[in-house]
């Protein structure tokens, strides 16, 4: 993004250095789009009269949000999302860089869909968008979609969004071909034989509910052949989403033995569990489903300790028309990224994790598996920043939302954690 603002400079703040993991007062100085300085020297005093100045008045700095899985509708469901009401919902919540996932229509299969969407970011959206690029074409699982020239047109990264592929042979030979041009696999893992028809976590309360259910073992299953192939081929793989504690095991596996593997959790299944559903509240249909309160546990403890790499909204709008309907045929999905801070933040309120852990999971950590150099707070960094005050609660109002669907699980939740500036690139996106 191009930058002709003037000097801005954020001071009396509370700065969250991902890197570090530490927390520490002063103030950032930015110039040109870029981190000029930081730290207690970064005050009005130190700073002359022609730099607009912000007080931060004891709040959060931090780096911007890196998001690495969002629908954004376009091209083929605007209906849902666009890159505008994506781009605004995003900048409200902190995020400064969101990935798109490439399940639209058409699919990103082609460069120039690639192309068509880093067009339409650079003319509509307030924060940075990177599209991920399909792994086969027409994410039908059979076919190899062109890694090389995706990549080269600006993919950043390669998933098929919410469909797995099937077949152990395709699966390798992808892994071989992403290996080749050192891209990035993010598959999502899950059998859908096992999976079909569920709706909910396998269980006594899909049973009691009359649902049919989704083992973890749909999700483990391919998760485990997935990581026999990365360490038959040597390829980098991000696990989109894991669910439950036997993909933390098998994760942990893996790590152990050094293959190039990393994973995310959303926010939900941080923050919710299968008791959320209630009396059959479609807003809670998620894939993978929200496990047992234990699973739940344990994937908050894989975070602190740093098993799990990264925290996604796994943001996915849905319409009236397809949510509104009976739990077993409403559309999987939640919206996430104006609420993701804020309800991640209460694994802070809780204890179990500290503010500058979960803040590098979500800005340094997915930066760094995506190569990307937004993320950190350090002299020289792109000015991808935001102020947030994480004490400051609120009630969740749908209607209020950027995004274009509101199918929130956090729907009159009471949440801690606004986002009061977002700046990108040192152009203040959200204020």
């Amino acid at each position: 993004m191009a930058n002709s603002q003037p000097p801005l400079a954020l001071i009396n703040a509370s700065l969250i250095d991902p890197q570090a993991l530490s927390q520490s007062s002063g103030g950032v100085l930015i110039e040109e789009g870029l981190i000029k300085a930081l730290g207690p020297s970064v005050n009005q005093a130190s700073l002359g009269s022609d730099i607009q100045m912000i007080d931060c008045a004891g709040d959060c700095v931090s780096p911007g949000l890196i998001d690495m899985r969002v629908f954004i509708g376009e091209p083929g469901a605007e209906h849902r999302e666009t890159i505008a009401s994506a781009s605004a919902a995003a900048a409200a919540g902190g995020v400064t860089t969101l990935i798109s996932t490439p399940d639209t229509s058409p699919p990103v299969d082609d460069p120039a869909v690639v192309d068509f969407l880093l067009r339409r970011a650079r003319d509509n959206a307030k924060v940075r968008v990177l599209p991920a690029a399909a792994l086969t074409k027409g994410l039908r699982g059979e076919e190899l979609a062109e890694i090389g020239l995706l990549q080269e047109a600006g993919a950043i990264a390669f998933t098929d969004g919410a469909h797995s592929i099937r077949s152990s042979k395709v699966m390798r030979r992808l892994l071989t071909y992403a290996r080749d041009f050192d891209a990035l696999v993010m598959h999502f893992p899950q059998d859908h034989d096992l999976a079909s028809p569920g709706g909910m976590n396998a269980g006594a309360l899909a049973t009691r509910l009359g649902l049919p259910g989704i083992s973890p073992e749909a999700e483990s299953i391919i998760l485990d052949r997935d990581l026999r192939l990365v360490a038959a081929t040597g390829a980098r793989y991000h696990a989109a989403l894991i669910s439950s504690s036997q993909s933390l095991d098998s994760i942990a596996r893996a790590k152990q033995a050094g293959l190039p593997i990393t994973c995310a959790v959303s926010v939900n299944h941080l923050c919710l569990n299968e008791n959320d559903i209630g009396d059959y509240r479609t807003f809670f249909k998620l894939s993978p489903p929200l496990r047992h309160e234990e699973e739940r546990l344990k994937l908050v403890e894989a975070l602190a300790d740093g098993l799990i790499d990264v925290i996604v909204s796994d943001h996915n709008p849905q319409d009236v028309e397809t949510k509104r309907l009976p739990f077993d045929e409403a559309a999987d999905g939640a919206i996430g990224l104006e609420t993701m801070l804020s309800a991640a933040l209460r694994l802070v309120a809780s204890g179990h994790i500290s503010l500058p852990r979960l803040l590098a999971r979500m800005t340094l950590r997915p930066a760094e598996i995506l190569g990307l150099p937004q993320g950190r707070l350090a002299i020289g960094a792109p000015a991808d920043l935001i102020r947030f005050d994480p004490d400051e609660p609120y009630v969740v109002d749908p209607s209020k939302l950027h995004s274009r669907s509101k199918n929130t699980p956090f729907d009159e939740a009471h949440l801690q954690g606004r986002v009061k500036l977002s700046i990108v690139a040192g152009r203040i996106v959200h204020d």
